[in-house]
């Protein structure tokens, strides 16, 4: 059997005709329709000839690679059965190799499930391939062990050529507040392995593994992309092999005798999702944003968030939080969130994490109080947990101890350890006290947190998998319920997680300059309405940097907007200026919140253009955005990607809070006229002259179609 799967302008296609697992003949742009005489032709034509000294037969890439095909390469899949050859036990002490394909069926249009094993049997590896409408195309493997004796599985990777011309490397790596940095090189001989062992992806997470033509950019070059839909430990990987195979490789980084198959046991991979584009990453985001959109559609517009944070920290009290409340309602917030420090004991953040009561001492008659302030003045409730920490100074590490991940030595992080969900005690303590905080006061939203590394070596796995079983528990019994994943920021972006969330922390920065940076890769792969951005205050909690409000205005405009900043400190001008701000966000969120994410490659480093445009392409929004000092006193023009080329637009200033400032004498005539209608086509190739913004600065456009 040779399948063609088709989908919005990609194809993958398939050659199982055996003996060894499905050879993957192209992973690219749609080939159009092609017939079974075609699809077999090609498959003939693509054998590879035999170089000398190599094995004896053409050598093809499989999705299960293994030394068995004669691939010299990391292999696929990789493990051994428990005892020594000869031991009486049928398969005791062989290698996982020599994979033989069984079978192949279809179970719909553009789905596939495959069946391999060894020609000497113990094994059976169910392969499911699915390749969305959108064209992203998603894979994972099924390995029962079916000998008597123990299976030590130490891999299982999903495995995915790429052509020569991928001769770049792009992935991310960073650091607390500053996640999402890319890094890109060469692809050489060999192999460029990123793993994570942090019981999370982690604020170094690569994220995406992108392989593309030399210089690829967000609107040009082909390129090919996998992710890890898992939040524990992974790898993600690109190989090329001096015999000419090049490689994208992902799956989930297995701790030594972590996953140990007992007889007629199954182990199932995450998936691997993976994408590909003629049109640069701006190609990978659309169809990637499309796909993800379709899967976890909204429940409603995104509404404006106030966290209290770093309005209040641990400071709380009814009255200063009820002035706080007024302030929020008064400039249209629509979500207010009581973050850390509301329960038994919790001061500070060295003590308390898993006494999840309402403390009674700042809360003599519990939250109802906040609730009933907040929910009068039209917003909705949330409220701030950690349930997989424990502090040591709690009273839940002191009555169960045995509750607590790794030996009683182990380092603290944040003054805190984490609580193995894996303990059935431990999983019902959490889900009776989240619940019947769910019960007794209407909270439509919890923020989610995790604040440290596991350090328990072979642990992440069932970790990981009990913390998916309690969310979509809590998501059975409270439907209504909106969850956000926080991992000291973005420590946990991925889209397995993604399956059981509504909305990603971006990062514990909310310094717009740091913001910029982070959003314009995390967006790559999330919607900006999944990724949560807030207004902070003129000095940087985190980075102790001074900001003009238009500056921080204009940056958490683009994302599921909210603040964090203490109101009540504003002045009467800068609140108003935030309410302006609101209601230019409850306008654009339609078309900010569907439509389709563009950004311009621009040739200084200093200047990032980027905005949005609606699904039929008859408006935007944009931010030119000045990051540094520009490189030249005529900055790079405002080139607007993603409008129709054959209709004409209004392109006008969007004003929100303050002007941003200028190094300008004057403006660009345009600008002083107020506006420019040209076609789309010319605001793409020629653009208009861009205003030369002060560093640290912002300027917002819209663009409309006329007639």
């Amino acid at each position: 059997m040779i399948a063609h799967l088709r989908a919005a302008g990609a194809s993958l296609v398939l050659d199982a005709r055996g003996p060894y697992p499905p050879v993957v003949l192209h992973w690219g742009g749609d080939l159009g329709d092609l017939t079974e005489a075609e699809l077999t032709d090609l498959a003939e034509a693509a054998t590879p000839p035999v170089p000398p000294s190599a094995v004896d037969q053409p050598l093809r890439l499989t999705l299960l690679p293994t030394p068995g095909q004669g691939w010299t390469g990391r292999p696929g899949i990789a493990g051994h059965w428990a005892g020594r050859p000869g031991d009486g036990r049928p398969g005791a002490g062989r290698p996982v190799d020599d994979l033989r394909l069984h079978t192949v069926g279809r179970t719909g249009p553009r789905d596939l499930v495959i069946e391999c094993g060894p020609a000497a049997g113990g094994l059976r590896v169910t392969t499911d391939v699915s390749l969305s409408e959108q064209g992203v195309l998603r894979v994972r493997h099924q390995v029962r062990n079916t000998a008597e004796v123990d299976l030590h599985l130490t891999a299982a990777d999903v495995v995915l050529p790429v052509p020569e011309q991928a001769d770049e490397v792009l992935d991310f790596t960073g650091l607390w507040a500053h996640e999402r940095r890319p890094q890109r090189g060469r692809m050489r001989d060999g192999t460029w392995t990123r793993q994570t062992r942090h019981g999370r992806p982690g604020h170094d997470d690569p994220y995406l593994m992108v392989a593309g033509t030399a210089g690829f950019g967000f609107r040009h070059g082909q390129v090919w992309a996998v992710h890890l839909a898992w939040s524990g430990d992974k790898q993600l990987y690109a190989e090329r092999q001096a015999t000419g195979h090049s490689l994208l490789g992902a799956g989930e980084l297995l701790a030594p005798g972590e996953m140990i198959l007992p007889p007629d046991s199954i182990y199932t991979t995450p998936w691997t999702v993976a994408v590909c584009s003629d049109a640069g990453l701006d190609g990978l985001s659309e169809r990637l944003h499309g796909w993800i959109r379709a899967r976890r559609p909204l429940r409603g517009p995104r509404p404006v968030v106030l966290n209290t944070w770093e309005a209040v920290y641990f400071d709380h009290d009814l009255d200063r939080l009820t002035r706080l409340v007024d302030a929020a309602a008064q400039v249209g917030v629509e979500r207010f969130v009581l973050d850390d420090g509301w329960f038994t004991g919790r001061v500070d953040d060295r003590r308390a994490l898993g006494d999840w009561s309402v403390d009674p001492q700042r809360w003599p008659a519990g939250l109802g109080p906040l609730v009933d302030r907040v929910r009068s003045r039209g917003m909705d409730f949330g409220l701030w947990v950690e349930p997989e920490m424990v502090s040591p100074d709690s009273d839940l590490a002191r009555a169960h101890p045995d509750w607590l991940l790794g030996p009683t030595h182990a380092p603290t992080w944040r003054y805190q350890r984490v609580l193995d969900l894996d303990n059935p005690d431990a999983y019902r303590y959490l889900r009776e006290r989240l619940g019947a905080l769910l019960d007794t006061y209407p909270i439509a939203y919890l923020k989610w947190d995790h604040n440290r590394d596991l350090l328990a070596a072979g642990g992440a796995h069932r970790q990981t998998t009990a913390l998916y079983r309690l969310l979509a528990d809590l998501r059975v019994t409270h439907p209504d319920l909106e969850i956000e994943s926080c991992a000291s920021g973005g420590g946990r972006i991925d889209l397995g997680i993604g399956e059981l969330v509504d909305r990603f922390w971006t990062s514990d920065t909310n310094d717009p300059l740091d913001r910029q940076r982070i959003l314009r890769w995390t967006s790559v792969l999330m919607p900006l309405e999944y990724l949560g951005g807030h207004l902070g205050a003129g000095t940087a909690h985190v980075t102790g940097r001074a900001t003009d409000l238009g500056f921080r205005l204009a940056t958490a405009l683009f994302g599921h907007a909210g603040i964090e900043w203490d109101l009540t400190a504003a002045t009467d001008a800068e609140r108003a200026d935030v309410a302006g701000w609101i209601a230019a966000y409850r306008r654009l969120r339609p078309l900010l919140h569907t439509g389709t994410l563009v950004r311009t490659d621009s040739p200084d480093p200093a200047r990032q253009l980027y905005g949005v445009v609606d699904a039929d392409r008859s408006a935007g929004v944009f931010a030119l955005v000045a990051l540094d000092a520009a490189r030249s006193a005529l900055p790079v023009p405002l080139r607007l990607a993603g409008l129709d080329p054959q209709r004409r637009y209004r392109v006008s200033p969007l004003r929100i809070g303050p002007a941003p400032a200028t190094l300008q004498v004057r403006p660009p005539a345009w600008l002083q006229r107020g506006e420019a209608v040209l076609p789309g086509r010319v605001l793409a190739e020629i653009g208009l002259p861009a205003p030369l913004l002060h560093p640290q600065q912002a300027a917002l456009f819209t663009a409309g179609a006329v007639g």
